[in-house]
């Protein structure tokens, strides 16, 4: 077991739902935190004075940049990033939606590299330092209706998996966070059964004692770990089966 006390993390994506809950949780626990988001407002009622708060649209890779020099300037160094942002609309392949799917890859995708591009090069170099993405169990298996979120999650996970391998002889860990759903801002608006749903507080809980366990991989709920890792190693002519009944019952 490690303590995240006076663990200098950066907080990506945290104006709301998860990220929001989790910074909190890591300050309760001793982390030094500095939060960032496009919503400058929202990033200020997270904080309340108690951590750094530095706003960047991660789509901007210059921005990007200027936050983490930010960053690196309120807390001395990143000994941790976490990515938290994340981009979610619901269209499945009937009603093709080209703009849709390139913000999602937008967002998802090309907003984790230019986190990863400016944060990991340093973390590389001093031979020390934490990469933690919150991907999803969407990324396990495609469902009708994630076509576009399903995808990006999937490469999330193999890219944080290929990562792991490549840093592990370089002092840079590497966590792969998957949740089930959790009641944010991205699933209120669902219209779908969401099964073995938790609040954030629970989500960062879950995510907290993840990292100070130094686990890899983060899945949670249990019940919805179980059934997406089982649902993981089926067919893919059984799972067709199933995720086609899944549609045409939602």
């Amino acid at each position: 077991m490690s303590s995240l006390a006076g663990q200098r993390i950066w907080l990506v994506g945290a104006s709301s739902g998860i990220g929001a809950a989790l910074s909190e949780e890591l300050h309760r626990r001793g982390a030094l935190v500095a939060i960032s988001a496009r919503r400058e407002e929202r990033l200020a009622e997270v904080a309340r004075g108690r951590f750094a708060t530095v706003p960047v649209d991660v789509t901007d890779g210059e921005a990007t940049a200027g936050a983490a020099e930010e960053v690196r300037r309120v807390l001395g160094r990143i000994d941790t990033v976490i990515w938290c942002a994340g981009y979610w609309r619901s269209f499945d392949a009937t009603d093709w939606q080209a703009e849709e799917f390139a913000r999602h890859v937008e967002i998802n995708l090309l907003g984790l590299n230019h986190v990863i591009d400016v944060t990991v090069p340093q973390m590389v170099d001093a031979r020390s330092g934490h990469l933690v993405a919150i991907a999803s169990v969407a990324g396990y298996r495609g469902l009708s209706g994630g076509e576009a979120y399903g995808a990006t999650k999937s490469a999330q996970i193999t890219l944080l998996e290929s990562m792991r391998a490549s840093l592990s002889t370089r002092g840079v860990r590497v966590t792969t966070v998957c949740p089930g759903f959790v009641r944010t801002e991205m699933t209120e608006a669902n219209a779908f059964p969401m099964p073995f749903i938790i609040d954030p507080e629970e989500a960062a809980t879950e995510i907290a004692d993840g990292l100070e366990a130094e686990r890899v991989e983060i899945v949670f709920p249990r019940r919805m770990a179980v059934l997406m890792k089982v649902a993981r190693v089926l067919p893919a002519r059984s799972w067709a089966a199933i995720s086609a009944r899944l549609a045409r019952s939602s």
